[in-house]
Order: structure tokens, then sequence, then C-alpha cells
């Protein structure tokens, strides 16, 4: 289903399809979600009657434009399922729900397990709403893109800090044809910037910063000098402090246009490897093969739950590619397998 972040009537219809999916003892509550004019987050709680909680994580929002959507086939040789959100994250959603129906027919193995859909995971600007409600529970099973490692079965307990920063630039309109030195360019002041703030991206350094200008919005008319526009920033690092120098470095005014930079998301690393190793030693061994620790550089709101819930871990989908880009893809033969690696994984926490 074609579900861009902000079209709350799309979101929806995800929900209504969803929960048809969820069992039959699950409750369902719609919680108010994080972000303004989005539609409320899914949450589905089953109850049991033994010791141990349970979250299971994922989003149903997706970043493709419904113009450039590509409805779900299966490529010739079946062996990928290819279609526009399919990687991030609705094949990851599909195996939440397998997981808690499972989970389901064991009630005696734990006292609840929930299963959390926010609509607003790809374009939040808001702080994330839900985490503290969770607070103290014995795990978190993110169900992002999975991956392997060397061969082997991973899952992601590493994650960068994420923000974006937003740049908005004041100068002043002229006819681009008969006076143009009178005007002063927002977007030539913008496009400078961008070019600067790309001086600040060092992967390879001690805080392995990306930053990415990644949209840029200027003019009014094909002929005026454009006197106002905004650029937006992609920034990763290890901490969350390294994002500063590129707020830094925007001065108040470049060639007579104004300027001014904001934070407008800020997300915290996650760093769970050292607390997850017992539970992967231990889900390994009820698998039947190892499935090891991995990190990764893309944001996930498994970092908001990672100081709430002490032993959460991310990356518990299928493999695939292609995310956010309308032929995303996953492969079939990776289902089962991750589906194995979670239930290990679920097992392993609730100490089934």
């Amino acid at each position: 289903m074609s579900t861009p972040s902000g079209d709350a009537r799309a979101a929806e219809e995800c929900v209504a399809v969803a929960c048809l999916a969820l069992p039959d003892e699950a409750q369902v509550e719609r919680l108010t979600c994080s972000s303004p004019k989005h539609a409320p987050d899914l949450l589905a709680r089953v109850q049991g009657s033994g010791a141990g909680r349970l979250l299971l994580l994922g989003h149903l929002d997706t970043v493709v434009a419904h113009d450039g959507h590509r409805p779900l086939a299966r490529e010739a040789g079946g062996e990928k399922l290819r279609g526009s959100g399919t990687i991030d994250m609705k094949g990851g959603v599909v195996l939440a729900l397998e997981v808690l129906r499972a989970l389901a027919e064991r009630p005696e193995g734990f006292a609840e397990v929930a299963l959390l859909l926010v609509n607003d995971e790809e374009w939040r600007t808001a702080p994330f709403a839900h985490a503290a409600r969770f607070r103290g529970w014995e795990g978190c099973l993110c169900f992002e893109a999975g991956e392997r490692s060397d061969g082997d079965e991973a899952v992601v307990v590493r994650r960068k800090a994420a923000g974006a920063v937003e740049v908005t630039a004041v100068g002043r309109a002229a006819h681009a044809g008969s006076a143009p030195d009178l005007g002063r360019n927002a977007l030539l002041a913008l496009a400078a910037i961008a070019k600067r703030l790309t001086g600040l991206h060092d992967p390879a350094g001690p805080d392995r910063r990306t930053v990415v200008p990644s949209v840029m919005r200027a003019g009014e008319a094909l002929n005026v000098v454009p006197p106002r526009g905004d650029l937006l920033v992609d920034v990763r690092a290890d901490r969350l402090e390294a994002l500063a120098p590129v707020l830094d470095a925007v001065p108040p005014e470049l060639d007579g246009v104004r300027l001014g930079a904001r934070q407008i998301r800020s997300w915290p690393g996650m760093d769970t490897e050292a607390v997850m190793a017992p539970a992967l030693e231990g889900a390994s061994a009820r698998a039947g093969r190892p499935i090891v620790a991995a990190e990764r550089g893309g944001a996930s709101d498994a970092s908001h739950f990672a100081p709430a819930i002490e032993r959460t871990v991310d990356g518990l989908g299928p493999r695939g590619g292609g995310a956010h880009q309308p032929d995303e893809f996953v492969r079939r033969n990776s289902v089962r397998p991750r589906m194995e690696v979670a239930l290990a994984l679920a097992a392993e926490l609730l100490s089934l």
C-alpha cells in the first residue's frame, strides 16, 4: 500500500489491513502520533499469564510519493518481491505481526507482548512520544531491514545519532532581466552554504560524521531573482554533540542574504552491543546458528527506545535492498530465516 508520511487517509487504510492480521486476543489502542496532522499510531497488546513484557516495533509510513509508488510484484524467477516500501519497512511489519501471532499461542510465557506501529518515522521532526510508556520492559525488537555479516544472520545493536539542519535565506527580489544586480539571490546563497557544509562531511573522522544536503527550495518565478528559500541537510554522527559544528558553520549573512539555521530533528544514537551480547548468545543457541551484532548508519525508532528499554535490538526484518526508492525489494529466501531469528530473540528475552 502507498503510505507516504503525512497522508492520514492512506495510513488509516494501512492500519486497517494490519489489524486484520492481528491475533484474536489482541487489544487495539490508537495513540496520538508524535507528529501533528498524522493518523494515530497503532498499539496492539496481548496479555499473558506469565512474566516478562516484550515490545515489537515498526512503522507504516514510507518515503515514496503516491505518483511514484510501485505496487508489489514478484520478479521473474521469484527470488525478489519488489515494490515501494517493501524493505522499509512493510516486510518487517509483516514479520512483526507474525511474531505477535506466534507468541499469542503461548500466553503462559509472558505477561504482555505489544506491537507498536507508528505513522511518522520517515519524516518526524517532533519529539518522539511513546518511549516512556514502555520503560523497564524486558526487551524491544524493531523490525527494520535485516542483514548478514560474513554469512551469519545479523541484528543491529548500534546506530548513529541523526539530525536535520534547516537553513533559511532571505534576500531581495529584483527583475532577473532588467535589474538582476539589484537583487540578493537566496538560491545562490543556499547553494554556497550547501557546499560549505559538505566540507564538514567526515565519515572516516573521530565522530564518523556525514553531512548531506538533501532538499533545497528557492525561487518564485523564472524572471525574478529568488528573494527567499530554505535548505535541509541530513547530518549523522556517533554523538549528537558532533552535529553542532554544522549549525555553527552557517554565517548570519552571505552576499547580502540573511541566513538562519536551526536543528529540526534530533534523534539519539543507539549502542546496546554489550547488554545484548548474552541475549544474542542465547538466541544463537536456540536458533542453532550464529546471530551476530552489527551496526548501521541509518536512523530508527529503536534509538528512542534504547534509553527506556535496556535490551533493544533492531534489524529483525527480512533482507532486501533499494530502501527509499520506488523499486525496493525483499528477498523471499530471507523471510523464513529472519522469522527464526526474531522468534529466537523473543524467546530469549522472555526466557521462554
